[in-house]
């Protein structure tokens, strides 16, 4: 039913919510970055642990900011939250766990092989695919040791463990065979290796997240197209491979009517979001949470975002929540102020990128920040300067071509579809390498192919051909959310190392990781949203990236209210809790550009232009 003054069906009161009804052992709340997951999962262990539960908080997220949200440290270790009797948490460390699951593998090899062997089984396993695959390993004891986790009633889990991780444990139980008879090749040989030894255990684990009477799913988005777009996605995913139990919470919805236009303009593009969203998500229990005015941080913020007293924040749905409560207009800020927020604006920053007539502009920050837009806009501006610029993207979920709704003299668009050079890359190993394999192992290396680490390498080559474009024109690329960043990073870094060691000192080579790491070839824009937990994710990502030898050269700020100016009582709120974000931006940048959140949105090139001032 399109969005109305009709209370939506299969909504649910957020005074009594219904993914907390009878709640199962396992609770897994999932999403974009950025739409409030944690603090939902936070405030849902919180209430559970309140009424008399003892209850389990487990972040997997590599960016975990559970600790900071309560205002303790909490680690890798079970640590009790003293102020909540009954509740304890534990925060993940995949670069913990990936040490020790590389070195339960390889330990037991290192002194008996030469030491050339030992470095190339490390290399196999320094990818994103060791990543998740260490990353489920510390918490399949949490789905399957009932000994272990006899305590807990209730074990809450901040990001759940993804298609791509379930899909690799599913991959066949006979490749220790296989491979010792010398027969395999596979690209997740490294994970692999180490997967057999706990196949039994993963069995056990992958059954848990399947039985909906021991776990339920909570998809959580914001009232827009992309984060429920990409929960659509999760949904279908994560249905097709057992995990039926779903559950959607739409957070973030901005309440009330009032004169501001802004707030008028953001409440009917939520709306259309809500209306067109995919009719698998519309058919789940739902339930709405309000926009709140202050940061999930501390527990009065979080007891408010789910409270027991039946004073509801929340509403049975989001018609009523689109129309409740108006806000009276008060005083708008001065824009001379909100200038000054940012120390250039994008139109200087692409003046900047521009004076060196060349080069590959990398747009990177988490899910839902505005990434594809601001890598438009980049393009846009650059094209209208008279460079030829090819703008193309690594992320699934993009629309370049929506957001540009046009074309543009200069300007050329393209896509790295995955699927395509998935099929490309497996139709090029199955005539080279597949060709010395008989049926069996012809079988066995299909089904490897089938495995989520073949995108990886796949995607890796279509980037690889896109950076060598720079050369002579401006190159922008869209890149995916974060995690899906750092996986093409690493594939990268895997390359050059391999590559340095082959070639050795006597011969000059450039790498796609060496252009990454020139700033006259390359330069990185972090996105990021003027909040807590985007603001702390783009800060890791620009370590990873310094470790790896890449220095960002902006950061952009997107989507600030504090730089609209608003008259909203509620979004002036908001506005002043985005001001602390910014400054710490400041300090984290070489350069800042703040880019307001505008009644409407920079669809079309047109608008994408009006952005850089031109």
């Amino acid at each position: 039913m399109p969005l109305g003054t009709d209370t939506l069906p299969g909504t649910d009161s957020l005074t009594s919510p219904a993914f907390l009804a009878d709640a199962p052992r396992f609770l897994f709340f999932t999403g974009k970055g950025g739409v409030g997951k944690t603090s939902i999962a936070c405030a849902s262990a919180i209430r559970l642990a309140e009424g008399g539960a003892s209850v389990l908080l487990v972040s997997t997220d590599p960016a975990s900011n559970v600790g900071q949200v309560f205002g303790v440290t909490i680690g890798n270790t079970v640590t009790r939250i003293d102020a909540v009797p009954g509740l304890a948490a534990l925060e993940i460390d995949p670069e913990q766990a990936v040490q020790q699951y590389r070195e339960r593998i390889v330990g037991p090899v290192r002194g008996l092989l030469p030491a050339a062997e030992v470095a190339s089984i490390e290399e196999q396993l320094s990818g994103a695919c060791t990543t998740e695959i260490a990353s489920f390993n510390e918490f399949t004891d949490l789905l399957t040791d009932a000994a272990w986790t006899a305590a807990y009633d209730h074990i809450v889990f901040d990001t759940a463990p993804t298609g791509h991780t379930i899909r690799l444990l599913q991959l066949p139980g006979d490749w220790t065979d296989f491979l010792t008879t010398g027969k395999g090749d596979p690209s997740c040989l490294g994970p692999l290796s180490g997967l057999e030894k706990q196949r039994a255990v993963y069995a056990q684990a992958v059954d848990a997240l399947g039985d909906p009477e021991r776990t339920r799913l909570v998809l959580v988005a914001r009232a827009q197209q992309s984060t429920l777009a990409e929960a659509a996605r999760t949904h279908g995913e994560l249905a097709a491979i057992g995990m039926s139990r779903q559950y959607l919470v739409v957070n973030g919805v901005l309440p009330g009517e009032n004169a501001d236009p802004l707030a008028a303009a953001i409440r009917r593009r939520e709306r259309r979001a809500l209306d067109a969203r995919d009719p698998a998500l519309a058919a789940l229990p739902t339930g709405y949470l309000p926009l709140m005015a202050a940061n999930m941080v501390g527990l009065p913020a979080l007891r408010s975002l789910l409270p027991r007293d039946g004073t509801a924040v929340g509403m049975d749905s989001a018609a009523e929540l689109l129309t409740s409560g108006p806000d009276a207009p008060v005083h708008r800020g001065n824009s001379s102020d909100a200038a000054q927020l940012g120390a250039v604006g994008l139109s200087t920053l692409v003046d900047q990128i521009a004076a060196d007539d060349h080069g590959l502009v990398m747009l990177m920050g988490k899910g839902g920040v505005g990434k594809t837009t601001m890598a438009a806009a980049v393009a846009v501006a650059l094209a209208e300067r008279g460079f030829a610029v090819h703008l193309t993207t690594t992320d699934p979920a993009a629309h370049l071509t929506d957001t540009l709704d046009g074309e543009l003299t200069n300007l050329e668009v393209s896509r790295i579809d995955p699927a395509v050079e998935i099929k490309r890359y497996t139709e090029h190993v199955l005539a080279t390498k597949g060709a010395r394999l008989d049926e069996q192992g012809l079988a066995m290396f299909r089904e490897d192919l089938r495995s989520p680490c073949t995108e990886e390498i796949a995607v890796f080559q279509a980037f690889s051909r896109v950076t060598r474009e720079a050369r002579n024109k401006f190159v922008v690329l869209d890149t995916a959310p974060t995690g899906h960043t750092l996986l093409l990073l690493d594939a990268t870094g895997s390359y050059h190392r391999e590559v340095a060691r082959q070639m050795g000192t006597t011969m000059h080579f450039v790498t796609p990781m060496m252009k990454l790491q020139d700033p006259a070839q390359t330069k990185v824009l972090l996105v990021t949203l003027a909040e807590t937990t985007p603001v702390l994710e783009a800060a890791g990502l620009q370590e990873d990236l310094r470790r790896a030898g890449i220095e960002p050269w902006a950061w952009i700020v997107n989507n600030s209210i504090a730089a609209a100016a608003p008259t909203s009582p509620l979004l002036q709120r908001r506005a002043a809790n985005e001001l602390p974000e910014i400054d710490a931006v400041h300090r984290y940048a070489a350069r800042t550009i703040v880019v307001p959140l505008l009644a409407v949105e920079p669809i079309g090139i047109p608008a994408l232009a009006g952005l850089s001032g031109r």
